[in-house]
């Protein structure tokens, strides 16, 4: 995807953005969401709050899926709240038989919704083999598993192209590496040396997909090639795995620990 610019590839109208990427245009449907139905700033030292977040523990089935290389923990070592931050850290380390360990957390069974405004202010750790992520799964996925509850991934790193992020959703005819799939580069800056806005705005029939409020992909069910499963809630996961097929397994280059830092996670709905 080429880079864009703000000036002169964004349009600004009342209630739609015309959005150009310089060799095609999309008409960006825009739904002002005000009403804030869940936030957790992590200004409270410690664990997560129990209230919103629960961990996903171990490896999972398959390295989680993906052939991952970590063993998700709860610990402090590996997830904490400190700094006015979620801090998710992953370690290279001897334990439970895996050679890497981190950290999963996710809002089933505490916050779900449909539709809505999803953003995270977050800094990225960097790294071959670090791939962290800010997602969300059907709700109904104990009972329609992947991919037909759905997948939207809201941002998703490479930890070895800082300058690059990737966005897009998964479905039951189109997951994996046939999901519909963007990216964002930064120009002049990376996305482990700072913090910034990753978000989606949802609604019937269309997921817009920013950074930094500039809004960067949409897409509609006419974009993806079957069934549109994305009118029914969902809930968050944020995670940083290590290794696994999206992004390879770490090298002789890689420095541990990295961290995965969360400013804050805050969820709108239409008034």
């Amino acid at each position: 995807m080429k880079k864009l610019s703000i000036i002169a590839c964004l349009t600004i109208a009342v209630s739609v953005f015309t959005f150009t990427s310089c060799s095609t245009d999309e008409n960006q449907t825009v739904t002002n969401f005000n009403n804030l139905t869940m936030a957790d700033e992590f200004n409270t030292p410690g664990a997560p709050d129990p209230t919103i977040w629960d961990y996903n523990i171990g490896t999972g089935d398959n390295g989680w899926g993906n052939n991952d290389l970590q063993y998700y923990t709860d610990r402090e070592e590996n997830i904490v709240v400190e700094d006015g931050m979620l801090k998710i850290t992953a370690r290279q380390e001897s334990f439970e038989g895996s050679g890497y360990t981190s950290s999963r957390i996710l809002t089933k069974g505490k916050f779900e919704q449909q539709y809505g405004r999803w953003e995270a202010r977050i800094q990225m750790p960097w790294g071959q083999g670090i791939w962290p992520a800010f997602w969300m799964l059907g709700a109904d996925i104990d009972d329609n598993p992947w991919p037909q509850a759905g997948e939207i991934d809201v941002v998703e790193f490479r930890g070895q192209e800082p300058t690059t992020i990737y966005a897009g959703l998964h479905g039951p005819e189109y997951n994996g590496g046939e999901a519909v799939y963007k990216t964002y580069d930064l120009e002049n800056d990376r996305f482990d040396t700072g913090f910034h806005i990753f978000g989606i705005e949802w609604g019937s029939g269309y997921v817009n997909f920013y950074v930094d409020d500039v809004l960067f992909n949409q897409i509609t069910p006419s974009d993806v090639p079957g069934e549109w499963v994305f009118d029914k809630p969902f809930f968050i996961i944020i995670n940083m795995a290590v290794g696994g097929n999206f992004g390879g397994s770490p090298n002789s280059s890689t420095v541990f620990p990295q961290e995965m830092l969360v400013d804050y996670v805050r969820v709108y709905a239409a008034d």
